[in-house]
């Protein structure tokens, strides 16, 4: 295999995940056992093409778009280098946000604490991503569990033991004194569980879990100084005492800034007890499926056994290392059942690809750091009507990229751990942020455990959405508020974020209104027509999106309101935004190709 056709394979989406390639209702393993069938394969492929119009890529239209991506991206480029450049007069003021890196001549714009976080501990996480599960290897070679039972349930206790107590140390070596407080928030949410009557278990798991993110952010994190001096004398004995103990934090003191995603699991072992408690006649066998080979679908939905629901596999899967820090997210039923059973998904070949993809991004993410400097500018409080429009355009959307690519990396090598290890969590961001035109589509594509998450726990159970009245629209826009209010609870209890999760709600409404009223079966006969009216609507979605996401995660909304007037206060602003405007267009055009390039292939993705 040459090397341009491995790197394909490492591009393929079936080396992100299978998920996006195979349906979440079939097991993995006919996948496998189909393999070999080419007349099969070759059925498929052709059922695939007719689905999809013929390919755009070799047509006059194209070679024109060709023609502005040639132009307009390397651009693009230069001019987010040009003003992160030692002679560019702005420079001296926030030279002081940079770092030495390791390219020649350039230094590292290393200022957001998250990269920066993850870059010093990327030595670390390495280890610990071989040590591991060599430790389990190690582990599994000595302990032998009780020969009754399934093979199964003696695989469950196998693993679920080591990860028992290789949580116990690991959060103790991390958060330190914190560790007891951990355990105590996990000891009572288990016994909310499973002590009280069972048509109280819901509420009570949502308002012990929501007041819990109000109580760590109130408290820091209980720190113990901080309460001795509500209970008594400001810096008094007690107090002092408190100050001695809260040093014994461990390598994060901050874990409650950690916890969230742990809340995350809590509620989920939760809900699927409560769940489990209707179905417990409802098992594999039953169903006459194989607890082996389970598509994924299945191991979410079918509860496990109600043995399964134990203190020991509750905190196993609710501090399980790999997905501990950051996710992805996995349920308590798929992570038991790939305890149980190895995901037949995991191959090694798909694994080392997925790896190289990582490091290939990581590459990426620090040649972007060494040579646009746009966090730093950011940071240094700039005077934005100072730049250009195209300088402060190309300044924000470089912002965005580095906040999906700083939040990539440690979801992918948290992944790649988990993968390693034997368990197969959902891939976390599907798309580049640059490769989405679709307001909804693009939160199904972002954080998409998060999102496969919040469908299962909260959007179905709200009786989901549905816009074929104006009655169930306003419904449903309800609920997408509701939903959005908890990811920015969630995210930080800040307003800028409640602003953020509501702006992405009001920006979803123009794009189900034009659903609603340009409706595609109504432009059957017209498909060209359709495919531009189409991607007008989709350069307003990115626009709007870009908007969104620079309030929530960038510069706020002052900083939003102070870059735009700077772009807007003459008419080159406008006129620049109107050139931007058609890239965006013929950008689109080329992601609705890719789209159904896809579909020809037989993948049918929802983002």
């Amino acid at each position: 295999m040459g090397v341009l056709s491995y790197l394909r394979k490492v591009y393929d989406l079936d080396t992100l995940d299978t998920r996006f390639t195979s349906s979440s209702s079939a097991p993995y393993q006919t996948v496998i056992d189909a393999r070999g069938d080419s007349i099969a394969a070759r059925e498929a492929e052709i059922k695939a093409r007719s689905s999809a119009p013929p390919p755009k890529w070799r047509t006059p239209e194209f070679f024109l778009y060709y023609l502005v991506f040639i132009v307009v991206v390397p651009y693009m480029f230069w001019i987010a280098y040009d003003v992160s450049k030692p002679s560019d007069p702005r420079y001296p003021k926030y030279e002081r946000y940079l770092s030495d890196g390791w390219i020649p001549g350039r230094k590292i714009d290393n200022s957001d604490a998250q990269y920066q976080t993850f870059r010093g501990n990327f030595p670390v996480l390495t280890g610990l991503l071989i040590f591991h599960p060599l430790l389990r290897k190690g582990f599994e070679s000595l302990y032998n569990p009780s020969a009754r039972g399934t093979r199964g349930s003696s695989r469950l206790d196998q693993r679920a033991t080591f990860d028992f107590a290789f949580a116990i140390i690991f959060i103790v070596i991390l958060h330190g004194i914190s560790s007891f407080k951990i355990v105590a928030i996990l000891a009572i949410n288990y016994q909310i569980a499973t002590k009280l009557p069972r048509h109280y278990v819901p509420t009570a798991t949502w308002i012990f879990n929501v007041g819990t993110l109000f109580a760590n952010e109130l408290t820091m994190g209980y720190r113990l100084q901080v309460l001795a001096n509500w209970v008594g004398p400001p810096w008094g004995p007690l107090a002092h005492w408190g100050y001695w103990l809260d040093n014994w934090g461990g390598i994060m003191k901050r874990w409650d800034i950690l916890f969230n995603i742990t809340i995350l699991r809590l509620i989920s072992f939760n809900l699927d007890y409560y769940w489990s408690i209707d179905k417990r006649h409802v098992n594999t066998l039953e169903k006459g499926l194989d607890p082996a080979s389970l598509s994924e679908r299945d191991r979410i939905s079918i509860p496990a056994d109600i043995r399964d629901f134990s203190f020991r596999n509750y905190l196993a899967y609710a501090l399980y290392a790999p997905l501990y820090i950051a996710g992805p997210i996995l349920t308590f039923n798929d992570y038991i059942s790939q305890a149980k059973y190895r995901a037949a998904s995991i191959e090694w070949p798909r694994t080392i690809r997925y790896g190289i993809r990582f490091l290939l991004v990581l590459l990426s993410m620090e040649l972007i750091l060494h040579f646009d400097y746009v966090g730093a500018i950011s940071k240094a409080a700039p005077v934005w009507s100072d730049y250009t429009a195209a300088q402060l355009s190309l300044l924000s959307f470089f912002n965005l990229h580095i906040i999906w690519l700083k939040l990539l990396l440690p979801w992918r090598m948290f992944r790649l751990w988990a993968l390693v290890d034997g368990i197969d969590p959902p891939e976390n961001m599907v798309r580049c942020v640059s490769n989405n035109y679709s307001t909804q589509l693009f939160w199904r594509a972002w954080h998409r455990s998060y999102n496969r998450w919040l469908i299962r726990y909260i959007y179905v159970p709200l009786g989901g959405s549905s816009f074929r009245s104006w009655v169930s629209s306003a419904r449903s826009t309800i609920t997408y508020l509701l939903v959005f209010t908890f990811v920015a609870l969630w995210h930080d209890i800040k307003l800028r974020l409640l602003i953020w999760g509501w702006l992405i709600v009001i920006f979803m409404v123009p794009e189900w209104t034009a659903a609603y009223l340009f409706p595609k079966r109504k432009w059957e006969n017209r498909p060209t027509e359709y495919r531009m009216l189409c991607c007008v609507g989709a350069v307003g979605n990115v626009l709007m999106m870009i908007s969104a996401n620079l309030v929530g995660f960038a510069v706020g909304l002052d900083g939003l309101r102070s870059i735009l007037s700077s772009i807007l206060h003459d008419w080159s602003g406008v006129f620049f935004i109107l050139t931007a405007s058609s890239c965006l267009f013929v950008g689109i055009q080329i992601m609705f190709e890719i789209r159904e390039t896809e579909k020809r292939k037989g993948v049918t993705m929802k983002c």
